[in-house]
């Protein structure tokens, strides 16, 4: 979770999201595949 709380971060490629369930499929895809999925990533917010 990032510093307001309102933002999750994926622990792999370290992409940062608006809810947690979106940051954990970044994760666990990323794990998963050793890469980022770019229907996933496009969800990301930039900070």
């Amino acid at each position: 979770m990032k510093s307001s709380g309102r933002y999750y971060e994926c622990e792999e490629c370290k992409f940062v999201y608006k809810d947690r369930r979106t940051a954990k499929e970044c994760e666990n895809y990323c794990k998963k595949y050793h890469s980022c999925n770019m229907e996933i990533t496009k969800l990301a917010v930039k900070l």
